[in-house]
């Protein structure tokens, strides 16, 4: 299981959701090989003030919520993708976005009514 929540500006990233979503779902896609049909992103968008960081208006704080399996390799192609193909595709400076992946046990999550170390994926978390 995977899912994005993304926080940035309200005002630049407001209408540009979907872009980002695309770019973030591709590179999720190549690195940890999720299928195409399991977007799960959610947009913290944030009003003017309610961000505050020493970077530009741009800025981008993607959280990657996941569960735990994947590879040191992996998770470093995760972050390479977002900063040489992310960032890029959506104009960014390397010093505008920043990305953590936060893992934790199959067992912690609640899913489709049992717990995730019950579910049959259709897709390896260890890669």
């Amino acid at each position: 299981m995977v899912q994005v929540k993304v926080y940035g500006n309200r005002r630049v990233w407001g209408e540009r959701r979907g872009v980002v979503s695309d770019a973030l779902h591709e590179a999720l896609v190549g690195a940890w090989r999720i299928p195409e049909d399991k977007r799960f992103h959610r947009f913290l968008l944030l009003d003017d003030g309610d961000l505050v960081a020493p970077r530009s208006e741009a800025y981008l704080m993607i959280e990657v919520v996941a569960f735990a399996g994947r590879s040191r390799e992996a998770k470093r192609e995760l972050i390479r993708r977002v900063y040489d193909d992310v960032a890029p595709a959506l104009g960014l400076e390397v010093d505008d976005v920043e990305l953590v992946v936060l893992e934790s046990p199959p067992e912690s999550w609640g899913i489709r009514g049992r717990s995730g170390d019950e579910l049959a994926l259709t897709y390896a978390v260890d890669v």
